[in-house]
């Protein structure tokens, strides 16, 4: 394996989530991050299209020369893993919905456990099928919550919108009679909303996010590996459409500003 950095991919800035976990855990490599803005958002589209967009953000980040690739989207994850191993076999290939679902059959005390995502991610069954092999006894509950990713985009996380919102969507789980005792955020744009949604479910609600169990699964990968130099590595973005607004939103999700002049526009 080469040295080279760690790919990076989403089909917007969500994943931007997964790559703070990654420089949280392994701040001296360096990492290619690749939004493909054009055609956000992945969670509505077929698993077909899904599967071909994935291969394409996959191979631009390839002729970056890395030496993995993170699918840091729910959606690409439950369907793209297979297609991404088979094409590029010497490259480590970790997607988000393995270590969420690993993570979340850990720490549910009762093993009720709720997945939220996108349409596709809660249809195609990823999670559902993880956490049964892990976890055979749970009681699993899915929803699509679509929405969540638009106020994450505009960056409504704690708004009227956005409380009338999870209620909608949430109330009848964490307000009924029967809560389950963890929630899954499966989706890499949903754990900005997570203090609104603990807001409402209160403070027994296990909430997992998949980004920081995925940053420990590829510190596992890797360990093998030439460690980087010591010290702070290197970040390049790309976007295929809108650096402005990668820029602006991204910055949200990473924690830290991003300059448009630093996001590069690239074709796939």
């Amino acid at each position: 394996m080469s040295a080279g950095p760690i790919g990076v991919f989403d089909s917007g800035v969500g994943g931007l989530t997964v790559l703070r976990a990654l420089r949280a855990r392994m701040p001296a490599a360096d990492y290619v991050y690749l939004g493909d803005t054009a055609r956000l958002p992945y969670g509505t589209k077929s698993p077909d299209t899904v599967r071909r967009y994935a291969l394409a953000a996959a191979e631009a980040l390839r002729s970056r020369d890395v030496c993995a690739l993170v699918v840091a989207c729910n959606t690409a994850s439950g369907v793209a893993l297979e297609a991404l191993a088979e094409r590029w076999p010497d490259v480590p290939v970790v997607g988000v919905v393995e270590p969420g679902a690993a993570a979340v059959c850990r720490r549910s005390p009762g093993g009720s456990i709720a997945v939220i995502g996108t349409e596709s991610t809660i249809r195609g069954g990823a999670y559902q099928e993880a956490i049964a092999r892990l976890r055979p006894e749970a009681r699993v509950r899915v929803r699509a919550c679509s929405v969540f990713v638009a106020l994450a985009e505009e960056g409504w996380f704690d708004t009227p919108a956005a409380e009338a919102v999870a209620r909608a969507y949430l109330g009848d789980w964490l307000q009924g009679d029967d809560p389950p005792d963890s929630l899954v955020l499966g989706c890499t744009h949903f754990p900005v909303l997570a203090d609104l949604i603990r807001r409402i479910a209160g403070d027994d609600l296990v909430l997992v996010d998949s980004a920081s169990t995925t940053a420990d699964v590829l510190a596992q990968v890797l360990a093998g590996s030439p460690a980087p130099a010591s010290g702070r590595g290197s970040l390049k973005f790309l976007a295929t459409d809108g650096a402005d607004r990668f820029a602006r939103v991204g910055s949200r999700f990473l924690g830290q500003s991003i300059d448009p002049a630093d996001v590069e526009l690239v074709d796939l």
